[in-house]
């Protein structure tokens, strides 16, 4: 019998320890619980802080009066933020933008100085000649593919070539533009990317992939925007990824900017 309430006190002693220990586990998971939620409503709120800024830099550059549409540029600045955050771009502040969502027909090419809130030059821009007819349909990273690559470029160093004066791209998506220096995909003047050229054929002429530009202005575009700038073709129907597309890092970077402007 002493056997028997031995044991059962025992039982009785384990279980308590365990409902004590449970207790005490549930207690400490909690706080945990509780800075997850935190977190992510400052998340939430930076976004939204993000989006503002964002919007309140579209309207003051008067974007949409030129023919971009906001998306497109919140993807474009947000790449411009994190590449300047990897230390990738020079202190310019030049976004340049070819949005191949247009035909080619359209100015579809912007420079924008984010500084000044203003756009420097709105142009023609010609895509690869397997990439489609007026429209940009097709896209690739291949060798001797004569198509444009979606994604973002730094601007690397001018050369005189063929085509006269021409600026060098460096692209930074992996599987998207990663070979475009092998291609020699580079921004040069063209003299089928013009208004002639759009009124006989009904579309611009097109490229072995560079983004092309008008012979009148291509000095300009590029004295502009060499020296580790970013350059972004956009075409939004496609199945594009990049790391530089990442909101949260970018809006970070760029409140800090702002507040270190501030001091």
């Amino acid at each position: 019998m002493r056997k028997y309430i031995l044991r059962a006190a025992g039982f009785l002693s384990i279980a308590v320890c365990l409902t004590i220990t449970g207790w005490k586990a549930a207690k400490k998971k909690e706080p945990i619980i509780k800075s997850r939620i935190i977190k992510h409503r400052s998340i939430a709120g930076l976004d939204s802080i993000y989006i503002k800024h964002v919007n309140d830099l579209y309207n003051a550059t008067h974007l949409k009066e030129a023919g971009l549409n906001f998306p497109v540029f919140e993807k474009a600045l947000t790449g411009f933020y994190n590449l300047k955050k990897s230390g990738q771009l020079s202190d310019k502040s030049i976004l340049t933008i070819a949005d191949f969502d247009q035909s080619s027909t359209s100015k579809r090419f912007y420079i924008i100085d984010l500084d000044k809130k203003e756009i420097l030059l709105n142009t023609w821009v010609a895509h690869g000649e397997r990439s489609g007819g007026n429209e940009a349909k097709y896209f690739s990273n291949n060798n001797n593919s004569f198509s444009s690559s979606l994604g973002f470029y730094v601007t690397g160093e001018i050369y005189k070539g063929i085509h006269g004066k021409s600026l060098k791209l460096d692209g930074v998506d992996e599987g998207f533009n990663n070979n475009a220096r092998n291609r020699s995909i580079v921004v040069h003047g063209a003299s089928y990317v013009s208004r002639e050229t759009i009124n006989a054929l009904g579309r611009l002429g097109r490229s072995q992939g560079c983004p092309a530009v008008a012979p009148e202005v291509a000095n300009k575009v590029i004295a502009t925007i060499e020296d580790k700038t970013v350059l972004f073709i956009n075409k939004s129907a496609e199945t594009y990824q990049s790391k530089y597309l990442d909101e949260t890092l970018a809006a970070n970077f760029a409140l800090d900017t702002a507040n270190h402007a501030m001091d």
